[in-house]
């Protein structure tokens, strides 16, 4: 299911686009944290027994979705109808803008702490540049500047498309392929040419509807499978079994 290396050919591919939470940074435990921080204590508040925010509600309803859509896809799982609110509601609104906001405040806090990239990620985009393809980030969070520079890797980067840039141009959510095809654009790249690196189904997804040369899932063990299942070509743990050649 995992390969054990692979190999990008400069002659086949123009340019490689990479999610950044799980694939280049450690920042997807991060935002794991913070969403079940934010959600349990959402849920704890209100009456009743409570069913805590899982690993498999975190994959399934907000893992590389935009921070609102991803708080109204999991509320919409449990049943629960809160109002949208606006952009000035607090932390504490029990609003999809307040618990957007206090989830990012939970991921700024982490974030001033810690901070890394992954095995083999400086690596593989140094090679890739040095071979002169293409480099992109293409990530639903609005913090991605913010770690690609906390993170070194931002040097390696010639195109980054992120949450700030969803919200500026109306770019739905991942499966919606938008954001990926907003990256391909930006490097003037045709999606037949370029790879993709998600460790998200639902990026998977929408690298498939894109029609990238290569869909590229990053994970281990069930969540490999799953990776296939939603159109991975193939698997890797991690990049640091990726080189170019």
């Amino acid at each position: 299911m995992t390969r054990p290396h692979l190999s990008l050919s400069p002659e086949r591919l123009h340019a490689v686009v990479f999610d950044l939470d799980g694939v280049l940074t450690d920042t997807a435990g991060l935002h794991e944290t913070a969403w079940k921080e934010t959600f349990d204590a959402f849920l704890r508040a209100r009456a009743g027994p409570f069913d805590s925010f899982s690993r498999q509600d975190y994959r399934a309803y907000v893992d590389g979705r935009r921070r609102e859509d991803g708080v109204r896809a999991f509320l919409e799982s449990r049943g629960i109808e809160i109002p949208e609110g606006s952009e000035t509601d607090p932390p504490d609104a029990e609003t999809m803008k307040g618990l957007s906001r206090r989830k990012n405040e939970a991921v700024q806090e982490q974030l001033r702490r810690d901070s890394v990239s992954l095995p083999g990620a400086e690596a593989l985009l140094r090679a890739l540049r040095r071979a002169g393809i293409g480099v992109a980030v293409a990530s639903s969070s609005a913090n991605a500047g913010a770690v690609l520079k906390a993170t070194g890797l931002d040097r390696f980067v010639q195109i980054r498309v992120d949450g700030v840039d969803s919200a500026q141009l109306e770019l739905p959510s991942k499966p919606n392929p938008a954001l990926f095809r907003e990256a391909l654009r930006r490097l003037e790249v045709e999606p037949a040419r370029a790879a993709i690196f998600e460790d998200a189904i639902a990026g998977v997804e929408a690298g498939r509807r894109v029609g990238f040369g290569t869909v590229i899932g990053v994970g281990r063990g069930q969540h490999a499978e799953a990776l296939v299942d939603a159109g991975a070509d193939m698997v890797v743990a991690d990049l640091s079994v990726v080189d170019v050649a």
